[in-house]
């Protein structure tokens, strides 16, 4: 959420971001309702002085003029009752204006409307030749018995898996390497929820716009497709000291996510599925945007490292400004190679939003002369399987069918190659 401040101050800087983001909303619209909003405030605080000055007085008269004020102050508390509904209403109807506006992009985001508008910024790795016809990640799991998606399907429905065997020790492989390989870096690891109260997910922007793509509770509460909802809900409505910043965290949840409107897209194997597991980066900071930019770039080679030492090929892109979400100033998504599809596919994201989840969550600190401001915050999906399995068992596929174990998995392996 943008400060209104901001929005009246910078409402040209806030229709542009908008627009880059190919983003509908009526910032005049919210001028309006925000103009409404003030005035009906000040009319509703002059009344309540007023009444106050009022029942002060009643007790000091006597006789005809203390019957006068108590009929004055009658009627003035019926005007009062009125104006506070009006009031109630007006700041709903702001409310619900103010979750549409989008966070200011970055100037260095592109221009564009979706993700095939995203611009390469790097290329890591060699892209592998093969001697043969390789085989899909799907053909090769179930030849070697690591998934079986048609007991999956009928035992969770659509996009169920089971991973079995070597392709259960493949996955546990990966997330004790992910384990190891942040125990040398100064981030808190946490296991977070995935049943989440409603507040995480409107501080974080998944709620209202995407209600549709999350599981509900019939008690009200969500289930979350990334632990960057939880972790944000961590220091909901806290003041922070300064001297903690920047805090990084770790974390660990399983994942649930709907896929509504993605009908018809990888609709086999394990590139798109209902129920998932994620690490997730999440980073809170000073508001300064230097900070963000510099946190946002390690948060991103954290994630590039571990691909490194995967050996998979990968590039990272720049987000355009139709692929930002409602909150983010700036976006890379690096995507690793998949040999059959002979493109590059998103494992990973990494995003940073200035105040837009902090204001909203109540996620302040106080800074060195004692003043209270939000600070900012930024997040990753350092590793989320099983689609990593994706790319990883199509790279190492050999023309036996058999896969090789990338070198820094085999101590969890226990072996060199799976067959």
């Amino acid at each position: 959420m943008l400060d209104i401040n901001f929005i009246k101050e910078h409402s040209d800087i806030v229709k542009a971001g908008a627009k880059k983001k190919h983003i509908d909303v009526d910032i005049d619209a919210l001028l309006k309702v925000d103009d409404e909003r003030r005035e009906l405030q000040q009319k509703v605080d002059d009344r309540r002085a007023e009444q106050n000055k009022i029942s002060e007085e009643i007790p000091k008269l006597e006789g005809g003029e203390r019957e006068v004020k108590i009929a004055e102050s009658k009627l003035l508390k019926d005007k009062l009752k009125n104006d506070e509904e009006k009031l109630k209403e007006v700041i709903q109807k702001w409310r619900n204006l103010m979750v549409e506006v989008p966070n200011v992009p970055d100037m260095s985001v592109p221009e564009g409307k979706e993700d095939s508008d995203n611009e390469e910024i790097r290329v890591w790795g060699e892209k592998p030749t093969f001697s043969f016809t390789p085989k899909s990640h799907i053909e090769l799991m179930e030849n070697l018995d690591m998934v079986d998606l048609e007991r999956g399907a009928k035992v969770s429905g659509f996009r169920g898996y089971f991973l079995k065997g070597d392709g259960a020790r493949l996955n546990f492989a990966l997330w004790q390497f992910a384990m190891d390989f942040f125990s040398k870096k100064d981030f808190v690891p946490m296991v977070v929820p995935s049943l989440v109260r409603g507040e995480p997910f409107f501080g974080t922007g998944y709620l209202p716009q995407s209600e549709e793509d999350l599981y509900k509770t019939q008690d009200g509460e969500y289930l979350a497709g990334t632990g960057e909802v939880a972790t944000m809900g961590l220091h909901m409505n806290e003041i922070l000291d300064k001297k903690e910043f920047p805090m990084k965290y770790f974390s660990f949840s399983p994942c649930f996510r709907r896929e509504a409107g993605s009908h018809g897209k990888d609709t086999k194997g394990l590139v798109r599925v209902h129920e998932f597991f994620k690490f997730e980066q999440v980073l809170l900071c000073e508001a300064s945007h230097e900070a963000s930019v510099k946190y946002h770039e390690e948060l991103t080679a954290n994630a590039e490292e571990m691909l490194q030492a995967l050996k998979l090929p990968y590039h990272a892109v720049v987000n355009c400004g139709g692929d930002l979400g409602l909150g983010q100033v700036k976006k890379y998504d690096l995507e690793a190679w998949v040999p059959t599809e002979e493109k590059y596919r998103e494992t990973h994201s990494s995003s940073y939003f200035h105040d837009f989840q902090t204001r909203r969550l109540g996620i302040r600190y106080r800074d060195e002369d004692g003043e209270v401001r939000f600070a900012h915050s930024l997040n990753n999906t350092f590793m989320a399987t099983p689609r990593l399995l994706v790319p990883l068992i199509e790279n190492y596929q050999n023309e036996d069918g058999s896969i090789t174990v990338p070198e820094v998995l085999v101590p969890y392996m226990g072996k060199e190659v799976i067959k």
